[in-house]
């Protein structure tokens, strides 16, 4: 098998480019950097310019699935022209795929892509599975909702189309976790405003065999991409704070202070979404990580 990975050197990327080779999957992986093409059969880079438009066609050759993880960080302050940035780098990379599959003779037969929780309303009462249909109009709702429907045009050219809406990412290698650690490190470790909101995360390894799973078991349709236990913020902190052997001595940090400080991007850290991952246990995936101590014992 061979499968093209946008956005294959991110984070989530190069861990899913590591099971692949586990699993004698090759890779081929768009950049926008020609510096970073490698011509390896098993790992080969091709050129690609969402702004442009611009792709090489080769890319696709002998290729049987794409994994689309594509997208500009919301790490970052959501000033009017990066919220533009957000929605672009998805849906326009989205359309591009789907634009130069229409000129191609191929043979994809399935598309993965990245999706978010954040699609799912701010609640602490609410436990969601996939069939959630009820969405709001905060700025990560609609990101995520014109994303995946931009995603749903594959089907269109009678690709199988799957979608994983990923929750918080715990990583040994950066990402929101190390974040988290290094002021807990410093002794300035703090949960944000009530500690009660839901976070629904996923070891990064787990994310990984996720991909490879439905990817190999031609599954369709969307899944969650989170652990089968959802912590609050708080037990989070607490649980990081014990792992590193720092106490917790300031006092949680009101929602005020950081929406002064980041904004709108403030919502990131205060929503809330208990999110299920029943129907891809039921298709048959396992969990390595089930429970948030033994991740942070093996990522810290």
């Amino acid at each position: 098998m061979r499968v093209l990975i946008t956005g294959a050197t991110g984070l989530i990327g190069q861990k899913i480019v590591e099971c692949c080779h586990e699993e004698g999957i090759k890779v081929n992986y768009l950049t926008t950097r020609t510096s970073q093409i490698q011509t390896d059969d098993a790992y080969k880079g091709f050129y690609w310019n969402p702004k442009t438009q611009e792709i090489d066609s080769q890319c696709f050759e002998h290729v049987d699935a794409i994994i689309h993880l594509a997208g500009a960080t919301i790490v970052k302050r959501w000033t009017p022209r990066y919220r533009k940035e957000i929605v672009s780098s998805r849906v326009d990379t989205t359309r591009l795929l789907i634009n130069a599959l229409k000129r191609e003779s191929h043979h994809i037969k399935q598309v993965i892509s990245a999706s978010a929780i954040g699609i799912y309303p701010d609640s602490q009462v609410n436990y969601y599975e996939e069939s959630y249909k009820t969405f709001d109009a905060s700025f990560l709702s609609s990101v995520v909702q014109r994303w995946e429907q931009a995603v749903d045009g594959f089907s269109e050219l009678n690709i199988n189309v799957s979608k994983i809406r990923i929750g918080l990412v715990l990583s040994d290698h950066g990402g929101a976790l190390q974040k988290m650690v290094r002021p807990i490190r410093l002794g300035f470790g703090a949960a944000f405003g009530s500690g009660k909101q839901w976070q629904s995360w996923i070891h990064i390894e787990d994310l990984a065999r996720l991909f490879i799973h439905i990817l190999q078991n031609d599954l369709v349709g969307t899944y969650n991409g989170v652990a089968p236990n959802p912590v609050t913020h708080g037990e989070l902190i607490k649980g990081i704070a014990r792992q590193v052997g720092r106490p917790l001595i300031l006092p949680n940090i009101p929602r005020i202070f950081m929406k002064l400080l980041l904004g709108d991007m403030h919502t990131l850290l205060f929503e809330s979404q208990r999110v299920s991952s029943k129907k891809i246990e039921n298709k048959g995936f396992e969990f390595k990580y089930n429970n948030l101590i033994p991740a942070l014992d093996d990522l810290l």
